[in-house]
């Protein structure tokens, strides 16, 4: 494809019971150039639109009629682990965060974020980045380093290269695709590919996963 063309926008469905809040998101995204190819009331429904829709990143509140936004996310990623959830609620508590990143859901804001905020996170989470309302980083980071408190060692874990291994470091730092491709003075598609290609040694979905991995290592210290 000519490095000319545009990307093409990110394709994104949005799951909210509440008919006014699910179409002012739906309009502030469409409004931004995305593409909201599917929109939902409720956990059946998104469930049903899901496989048609093949959307890129997935808004999701938490608080929806059943099944919940934790069991839909987890199947979201069980059929497509590509998919990025950005979990969108109005709840900011521990439980929630950390129950919507142990399904696989990429970043988490609360309502009260603005629209901008909201665009950005979409448009960071589609690229694989973690994003999180200010506060809840930290809270998910300080739960993983507390189940890494045991070590594990497992002498038939996956190897990676030096450069993923590089890469992974970074990750686990916070740093944005394009911070790590600056840092190396590679392109940006190329550290993509190098995440992709780790989580796929790993058996990973995402970037919140990679970053618990290299937690428990140390890796984020180094």
């Amino acid at each position: 494809m000519d490095q000319s063309e545009p990307s093409p926008p990110i394709r994104v469905m949005v799951v909210d019971d509440h008919p006014l809040w699910r179409d002012a998101v739906e309009r502030d995204l469409a409004g931004a150039g995305l593409d909201v190819v599917a929109v939902a009331a409720n956990g059946r429904e998104a469930l049903a639109r899901f496989p048609a829709a093949r959307p890129g990143v997935v808004v999701l509140d938490l608080q929806i009629p059943a099944p919940d936004g934790i069991a839909v996310t987890a199947e979201f990623v069980r059929q497509d682990p590509a998919v990025r959830v950005l979990v969108l609620s109005a709840s900011g508590e521990q439980a929630d965060v950390l129950a919507a990143v142990k399904a696989g859901a990429t970043g988490y804001l609360v309502k009260s974020a603005s629209r901008e905020e909201l665009l950005t996170a979409v448009r960071r989470v589609a690229q694989g980045d973690p994003v999180f309302t200010p506060g809840l980083a930290g809270l998910v980071l300080g739960e993983f380093q507390r189940i890494s408190d045991t070590p594990r060692s497992d002498p038939a874990e996956p190897r990676l290269t030096e450069r993923e291994t590089e890469v992974l470091k970074m990750v686990a730092k916070g740093m944005s695709y394009r911070q790590i491709a600056e840092r190396l003075v590679i392109s940006h598609r190329t550290v993509q590919n190098h995440v992709q290609s780790t989580l796929g040694k790993l058996q990973m979905h995402n970037r919140v996963e990679l970053t618990r991995y290299a937690i428990e290592r140390g890796l984020d210290t180094d």
